[in-house]
């Protein structure tokens, strides 16, 4: 701060100065008055005036100087303070810049449970809660309970507005939070499939001005509408989205477009479904809208543009990178590592997933349009594989050529399926190992093993690693009766691929044939565990638990078996059978009945229904199964007996004259027949019957001498050779005996009473001489080919078709 000294003698000059003393005049009286002495900061140094006193000058605009007390407060002199500097410290007060000298902040204040604000802002938070919980309990699955969350959600927050607006005005509703609940909660109700009550929550949200972009719910509306099969109102609602959506959401657009064309194409509207996905593909072209593009003029017919279509969807571009990315071009162990690291990451899977999915509309729309588009379908897929080896996708070549020797297979040319597949024999070995694998297959259904053996095998040394190669070649060693050696392609098989479920079926069985049937069960078990519903592999555990003789466990799994497959009718029939051997003669006859019901053809459950009703005395019901025997099987007299002998028992004696005459006529040299025919017309007294036993005589004689004559004939041979044919003999009938094994099954269904024995319809004696159980104790017996479901000895056809024969 500066000090000026006035000289004294220029005083008078000051006075005389017009332009000062007006200065003076004007502006000096309004200044504050000095009230007291200014003392310096540093020194006290006085002001000399004209008069010789010294005394201090205020500032040019009337303000205190530096340093000057004014309201007994002293103005700090900021040009020289430093920070935290007071004048305190100069009277001895410690230096406390922070100010820590003045003790501890006062506590904060407590806040307020119980007021409003407080009580909303809680409510708030636990309506924010409810939601998330709603939406993670959707994603995990638990429909239900995401439900209650939602709707306890939206009570909570209509309790919410209610207390917002008696504090505080509507405008400060918090529109978002009520968006949030609402949207959740018709979510969740299209997830529940409650769909009126999902409309008209989202009626509640488009219908309110308020929320934004809420026009945009319409697609949402639309696809239920759509879910309902309502494709009217489906339109018309993804039209309206359509309508209030920008044009800058151009990737909206597009899919609401797709919406419309599918739904297009479900009410029959194929000419404007093509309008709409031939909108999309020159707009932005994508997989789906290409193969609906495909499918809508298939639909239609045209061939140039299911040709021109075709190629469209060739083009779209798949915006993957290049496996080539995921090779080291070095031996930089860094490098390496971030190439492991990315080679399966989530992208990469992203990637694999997309070309997987290009791949498969590829390779179902050239199956659709190959056969259409020309003359004939091998001109079609020759067409397509020029497209497709022209395009990104060449690879898709060889899986076309595959395909087109599929259908030649479909249309039973094998010759030419069989050409087409040895084509392959040159190529690389991946596609090599494919055609010798699909002709091993081949051949093998054609039961020519050798060469099914050969391909197999070039298919094995093609690729080492192919699991249905090796599948194939344990198959034809298993033909050839070489168990243990197929159980280890099996084996081999199933360490290269443990997913495939063809050879751990078929080593399954492998066990089974080597009577291993702890190891089986393992097998089929573990299957079970993959294929949950296979009735197959129901049928094969059933089996095993049969011949490991627990048929409890057998009829547990034959029952899942039958949850299955409920019209199966010889799972059916096996499940009586048990029942029966276990002495359950209700529960068996309910398993028997329905076998019947849906297959009335079985001769076996057929016998064991008539004799059924024959042991609970209810002849008349037997009738109409030993009819229907009878027309399965005509040649069979055994069938029509019965039937005479039912209308015996209930006391039909003209009917069952009637149906004795019928069988005389149809086998007039059968012996049972006649005796039954002497019988009734000696007890009815009719003058048939001399005619009748005349016949019974004559057929009697004949047999005895044709027994002597075979009994004279095995007598009179001797020597070494009548030994060796007596040998041959006693094998000879031992294989008969084998051989005639369903003879002796029936036999005590045709053992009726001799002539001798007293005639008596009440008589309990020929019921237990004639109809004692047929079946007895369960014994497995062959299956016809017309029937078989699961058997074990097809597994090549139908177990493993599937795979080596890809669709």
């Amino acid at each position: 701060m500066f000090l000026w000294e006035v000289d004294c003698s220029k005083s008078e000059e000051l006075e005389n100065d017009t332009a000062f003393q007006q200065a003076v005049k004007t502006s000096h009286g309004r200044r504050p008055p000095i009230t007291a002495k200014i003392p310096s900061t540093a020194v006290a140094r006085p002001v000399a005036t004209g008069c010789g006193s010294k005394t201090s000058l205020a500032s040019s605009m009337g303000r205190p100087m530096t340093g000057a007390i004014q309201d007994g407060v002293t103005r700090p002199m900021t040009a020289v303070r430093a920070a935290g500097f007071t004048k305190a410290a100069l009277r001895g007060s410690a230096f406390d810049p922070l100010g820590q000298s003045r003790g501890p902040a006062p506590p904060l204040e407590a806040r307020n449970e119980d007021s409003p604000e407080e009580k909303i802002r809680q409510l708030e938070k636990k309506v924010n809660e409810l939601v998330e919980e709603s939406c993670i309990a959707n994603s995990c699955g638990d429909l239900k309970l995401a439900l209650e969350k939602a709707k306890d959600a939206g009570r909570k927050e209509r309790v919410l507005v209610r207390q917002r607006e008696q504090v505080t005005s509507p405008e400060n509703i918090n529109l978002d939070l009520t968006y949030s609940v609402l949207f959740n909660l018709a979510s969740q109700y299209s997830a529940n499939e409650m769909y009126p009550e999902a409309l008209n929550t989202y009626q509640v949200i488009v219908k309110n001005k308020m929320f934004s972009n809420a026009g945009r719910l319409k697609v949402n509306m639309g696809n239920i509408y759509l879910k309902q099969r309502n494709y009217s109102k489906a339109i018309k609602f993804y039209r309206m989205a359509l309508d209030q959506i920008p044009s800058v959401h151009k990737e909206m657009r597009i899919k609401i477009m797709q919406n419309i064309g599918v739904t297009f194409i479900q009410t029959g509207q194929y000419s404007d479904a093509i309008n709409s996905f031939e909108h999309i593909m020159r707009m932005a072209p994508n997989l789906k809208a290409g193969f609906n593009l495909i499918l809508s003029y298939f639909a239609v017919g045209d061939r140039e543009k299911m040709k021109k279509a075709f190629q469209k969807l060739i083009a779209v571009p798949l915006e993957t990178d290049e496996d080539g990315k995921y090779i080291s071009p070095n031996d930089d162990p860094h490098t390496n590592l971030v190439i492991e690291a990315i080679k399966n990451d989530h992208l990469r899977q992203m990637e694999r997933e997309r070309k997987a999915m290009a791949e498969k509309y590829i390779m179902t729309a050239a199956k659709l349009i190959a056969p259409v588009i020309e003359t004939s379908f091998a001109v079609g897929y020759d067409w397509c594989v020029e497209v497709v080896k022209a395009s990104q996708y060449v690879e898709l070549a060889n899986d076309l050529e595959i395909n087109k020797a599929i259908m030649y297979l479909r249309q039973k040319d094998f010759n030419q399926a069989v050409e087409t597949l040895k084509m392959f024999e040159k190529k690389d070995s991946s596609v090599k190992s494919a055609a010798a694998t699909n002709l091993s297959f081949l051949y093998y259904l054609e039961n020519e093993f050798s060469q099914a053996s050969s391909y197999a095998d070039l298919a094995v040394n093609s690729d080492r690693y192919n699991p249905s190669a090796l599948t194939n070649k344990g198959n034809t060693v298993f033909a050839n009766g070489d168990y243990e050696k197929a159980a280890e392609f099996y084996k081999e098989a199933l360490r290269n691929d443990s997913s495939c479920t063809e050879a751990l079926y078929n080593i399954g069985l492998t066990y089974k044939k080597l009577n291993r049937l702890d190891e089986a069960l393992d097998c089929f078990l573990k299957l079970h565990a993959i294929l949950r519903n296979s009735a197959q592999v129901l049928y094969q555990i059933a089996n095993i638990y049969e011949l490991m003789e627990d048929p409890s466990q057998a009829m547990e799994w034959l029952m899942q078996l039958i949850s299955v497959v409920p019209t199966d009718s010889r799972a059916l029939s096996k499940l009586g059978g048990l029942y029966d051997s276990e002495g359950d003669k209700s529960q068996a006859f309910q398993y028997y009945y329905e076998s019947y019901r849906y297959f009335p053809s079985n001769i076996e459950v057929i016998e064991w229904l008539g004799a059924y009703y024959i042991d609970t005395q209810f002849c008349e019901k037997a009738i109409q199964y030993f009819e229907r025997a009878s027309l399965i099987q005509p040649t069979q007299v055994k069938w029509q007996l019965m039937v005479a002998s039912c209308f015996r028992r209930s006391g039909n004696y003209q009917k069952a004259l009637d149906t004795y005459k019928d069988i005389h006529r149809k086998f007039p040299e059968n012996v049972e027949c006649l005796r039954f025919l002497v019988r009734l017309c000696t007890d009815i007294g009719l003058k048939e019957v001399q005619e009748y036993a005349t016949k019974l005589k004559r057929l009697e004689k004949m047999k005895e001498i044709r027994e002597q004559r075979t009994k004279s004939g095995r007598d009179g041979s001797g020597g070494p050779r009548g030994r060796r044919d007596g040998s041959a003999g006693s094998d000879g009938g031992q294989n008969c005996g084998a051989g005639s094994r369903g003879e002796r099954l029936s036999a005590q269904l045709r053992a009726l009473p001799r002539t001798e024995e007293p005639y008596d319809s009440s008589s309990n004696k020929e019921l237990d001489a004639s109809y004692v159980d047929p079946l007895g104790p369960q014994i497995e017996r062959p299956r016809t080919a017309a029937r078989k479901r699961v058997d074990e000895d097809d597994f090549a056809d139908e177990e493993l078709g599937d795979d080596l024969l890809p669709e």
